[in-house]
This record gives C-alpha cells, sequence and structure tokens, in this order.
C-alpha cells in the first residue's frame, strides 16, 4: 500500500511540472515592467532648503517603491552606497539624509536637530545619490540595505545607472 501513495504521489508531482508558460504582456502606457535607475549629484543649500527634487523621466505607477542609496566613500577603490535613509550623529546633534517619492519624482533633502547651516561641505556639497525605482510585482521582502544584493536581484548593471549630471 505504501508504494502505491509513494506512486501515486510521484505521478502527481510530475503531472504538476511543464514548461514555462509565454511572457506577460509589457506595461501600459509606457509604464516601467522593470526597475530603473539613475544618479544624481546634490548640492544642497539654504538657498534650496536643503532638499533636492529630481522628476524620474519616465512613467512610474503609484504602486512601485523608490530607493536612494548615498555614495558614502570608498573601500578598496570600491563605492559604498547606503540605503536612505541615513543618520549621522555631531555635537550640535543628529542630521539625517532622508527622502520622499510619488509617482513623478523624488525628493532627497537633509534634515537636523541643529541649523543645517553649520555643516561642513563634505556634508552638502556634491553629494551622490543612486536612485531606484522598483515595479511593485518586484517588490517583495529582501534586504535592500544590502546594495549589491538588491542591483542583482533587480538586474541592474552599473553601466544601467544614468548619470545625470
Amino acid at each position: 500500500m505504501k508504494k502505491l501513495v509513494f506512486l501515486l504521489v510521484l505521478a502527481l508531482g510530475a503531472a504538476c511540472e511543464g514548461p514555462e508558460g509565454p511572457a506577460g504582456p509589457p506595461g501600459e502606457d509606457g509604464s516601467i515592467i522593470a526597475s530603473k535607475a539613475f544618479e544624481i549629484q546634490v548640492d544642497f543649500t539654504e538657498a534650496n532648503n536643503y532638499a533636492h527634487l529630481e522628476p524620474y523621466g519616465f512613467n512610474v505607477l503609484s504602486s512601485d517603491v523608490t530607493l536612494v542609496y548615498a555614495l558614502w566613500g570608498k573601500e578598496n577603490g570600491k563605492d559604498i552606497w547606503r540605503l536612505l535613509p541615513q543618520q549621522v550623529f555631531f555635537e550640535e546633534g543628529l542630521m539625517q539624509y532622508n527622502f520622499d517619492f510619488t509617482d513623478v519624482d523624488v525628493n532627497i533633502f537633509l534634515d537636523a536637530t541643529f541649523p543645517l547651516s553649520l555643516l561642513g561641505n563634505e556634508w552638502v556639497t556634491d553629494q551622490v545619490f543612486r536612485v531606484v525605482v522598483v515595479p511593485a510585482d518586484l517588490v517583495g521582502r529582501a534586504n535592500y540595505a544590502d546594495y549589491h544584493a538588491t542591483m542583482k536581484n533587480l538586474g541592474i548593471r552599473e553601466e544601467d545607472f544614468q548619470k545625470r549630471y
């Protein structure tokens, strides 16, 4: 009897496998169906209220998710990218790089518990960010803080980042 049950389970399992189905339809109205990414360089100043608003330049659905990574430094000649928000502690208090987004743009900004005018140029001038838009279908429980794993999972290569500066 056990052999019969085993053969039945084996047969049912094999019957569930088959060739992969056809590819789905492309996104409607030119919306992205794969992750898009670009890189920007920002100066945070009092004149721009320590914020930078960047339009995507492509269609984004309201269900898509935007990630922003800051170029934090270099180690052994390789760039170090950190997922925002990122906090930095100073004697004067706490400063944070943060962002918000809509389906038309991303806003990267600084916030602090002290006057932002006290920050040195290394914190506000020529700051480089990578913006990655993840289609809702690809959003999951991945650890997006791991920059390299995220890029690999989303199929984004270094040359895919459009530099906008």
